[in-house]
């Protein structure tokens, strides 16, 4: 799987591969997917970010990726609502 996927490819995903799955966003099937989840973190709402910040830590562990974004690791320590 290539780091870009098209409409196809993203439709055929499960919601358990996105880190915000009511909205369909920020799909993590791999590593690759993952490193551009922290990269175009900053684009999250506000209100989303603590729970998609989460969502790339646990699909970064599966996946042996090391976040380095001191802002995701901030919001991943914020407390759920």
């Amino acid at each position: 799987m290539s780091d870009v996927l098209d409409t196809e490819e993203r439709r055929e995903l499960p919601d358990s591969v996105y880190g915000l799955p009511e909205r369909r966003e920020y799909p993590m099937p791999d590593a690759a997917h993952v490193r551009a989840a922290e990269a175009y973190f900053r684009y999250c709402p506000d209100e989303l970010k603590p729970k998609l910040a989460r969502a790339i830590l646990r699909f970064a562990n599966e996946y042996g990726v090391n976040v380095q974004s001191p802002t995701v690791l901030h919001y991943a320590e914020m407390p759920e609502e």
